[in-house]
């Protein structure tokens, strides 16, 4: 009994993070769309900063909570590491996914725009697959190597992860079932058309046990 007023801290640290990761992913594009005068890479540098900015915020805040996953990938990585339960796993998920749903509400709202609506900005193709792919094994690995040698930094340097993988990747790196799912009901510069949604969470899915392993192996502690 006392493990719930924890769990349920940890549960609303998941959702108000990630609410707050999408309410400044979406309500940043659209400033940007709105103040670029057309210039998409204008638009995505701002979306970048602000984006970066934020998870440094939020993963310093609310990591001593719940570890400030806010990404059900994330969530499964700790999982198979045996370092998170089935259940507590499942429920981050959902909290993560209500979380998302709900920042992007948010962001429809403080900028005075439909709330329920339906992306049409198309992504697809095997590159932008390819892309998250390689975009959430990138995450997976800065966030276990971080952990091993300097975890204080963990929040900066997913941060940076973030920013530069905007920029490297086709797909602008969601690398986040749950920020991609949010992402599919806003026809806002940072959208994803929901036809173009499943290849990004099959990417972002399929990346998840190999990035594990392989970091699980190349930063365990040294035997020498």
């Amino acid at each position: 009994m006392k493990r719930r007023p924890m769990e349920y801290r940890q549960l609303a640290a998941e959702f108000i993070g990630t609410m707050m990761l999408l309410a400044t992913i979406i309500g940043s594009g659209i400033m940007a769309e709105t103040l670029s005068a057309g210039n998409d890479a204008i638009a995505l540098l701002a979306n970048t900063i602000a984006t970066g900015a934020i998870l440094v915020v939020l993963i310093t805040v609310f990591g001593p909570v719940s570890g400030a996953h806010f990404n059900p990938a994330i969530s499964l990585v700790f999982w198979l590491r045996g370092e998170l339960d089935r259940r507590r796993c499942l429920l981050f998920v959902l909290c993560q996914i209500a979380g998302g749903v709900a920042g992007t509400l948010l962001a429809h709202f403080m900028f005075e725009l439909p709330l329920i609506q339906l992306s049409q900005q198309a992504r697809s193709g095997v590159s932008q697959f390819g892309s998250e792919i390689v975009a959430t094994a990138g995450l997976i690995g800065v966030i276990l190597g971080g952990l091993a040698s300097r975890p204080r930094a963990v929040p900066m340097l997913v941060g940076l992860y973030i920013s530069a993988a905007y920029w490297f990747t086709a797909s602008t790196s969601f690398a986040n079932p749950a920020v991609t799912l949010a992402r599919a009901i806003s026809d806002t510069f940072a959208g994803i058309a929901p036809s173009d949604m499943p290849i990004f969470i099959l990417g972002q899915l399929l990346a998840v046990y190999p990035a594990a392993k392989i970091s699980g192996w190349l930063f365990r502690p040294s035997e020498y």
